[in-house]
């Protein structure tokens, strides 16, 4: 089952939420406990299917597609600022009844749950955070942001083509990856001339610009709510800042796999859910 629900975000922008497995069934009267997982930069809510249909085998797991991406609307770049992407996420706990709810957020998307964990309380019980750095990342890094789309060879012929170069021939891609094909192939859609990404990258870059030059040490110490940070062995955040992360957080704990890149829960689906599931258990079931 995969179930769209439409959801009125900040300044009236449509984001599309999607529901992956039907929720428990069970006393109407109960409340279930609620899950959103807001996905990064360029992604898009169906990257979280698999860990959505194994959490909502207990909980009620909801997916959203953020402004700009997959088919929610594509707002003028100058909407996509970090209090836009916030207030989207609260409106979605609302709208959808979830809170307060466990946030699982991967890069752009945790650093959403963080910020939304510090300025609403009341809305958040847990926060998972998925290989996304606190420390700013500065304009160099930026700059090569703004290179690696320019590198993109679209519009892609085929989404062979299109996993052939995410998946290995990509010049930024240390080795080949096949599930970094899959990522992508995810985020294309077919247009009259071929394939092309169903985001405009230029809104990428505008997005990113709102966070990348900043730190966002201050809020992570203000998520009162217990709090996991995971990561890649081979993803972008490295093992000391994570646990740096940790130690701010005043509930902070730590969490790794093996084997994986940034992206760790696509990459390796069962060993994320694996590093993640006791935590997912104390917060919604146990109530830690």
């Amino acid at each position: 089952m995969v179930r769209r629900i439409d959801v009125t975000g900040a300044g009236g922008v449509r984001l599309a939420a999607w529901e992956f497995g039907d929720p428990p069934k069970g006393d109407p009267a109960e409340s279930t406990p609620g899950v959103l997982l807001l996905h990064g930069l360029m992604g898009r809510a169906s990257h979280w299917a698999s860990t959505a249909r194994w959490l909502s085998e207990r909980h009620r797991a909801v997916a959203l597609d953020q402004r700009g991406h997959g088919q929610s609307d594509k707002p003028p770049p100058a909407s996509s600022t970090r209090e836009a992407y916030v207030e989207d996420a609260e409106a979605a706990l609302e709208h959808l009844g979830l809170a307060p709810a466990l946030l699982i957020g991967h890069a752009m998307g945790a650093l959403t749950a963080w910020q939304l964990a510090a300025k609403r309380p009341d809305l958040v019980r847990g926060v998972i955070i998925c290989d996304m750095r606190a420390s700013a990342l500065g304009a160099a890094s930026q700059r090569e942001w703004g290179d690696w789309f320019k590198a993109w060879p679209v519009p892609f012929a085929t989404l062979a083509d299109v996993r052939k170069w995410f998946g290995g021939d990509d010049p930024w891609v240390e080795r080949p990856n096949p599930s970094r094909g899959e990522f992508y192939a995810e985020v294309m859609h077919e247009s009259p001339d071929g394939w092309r990404p169903v985001f405009d990258p230029e809104q990428m870059l505008e997005s990113r610009e709102t966070w990348v030059y900043d730190a966002h040490w201050e809020e992570l110490a203000q998520v009162r709510c217990p709090a996991l940070v995971v990561r890649g062995l081979d993803g972008e955040l490295g093992r000391a800042e994570a646990q740096e992360m940790v130690r701010v957080l005043p509930r902070g704990e730590y969490a790794e796999v093996a084997d994986a890149g940034h992206l760790v829960h696509y990459d390796q689906p069962e060993a994320w859910r694996t590093a993640i599931e006791p935590f997912v258990d104390a917060v919604l079931i146990s109530g830690h």
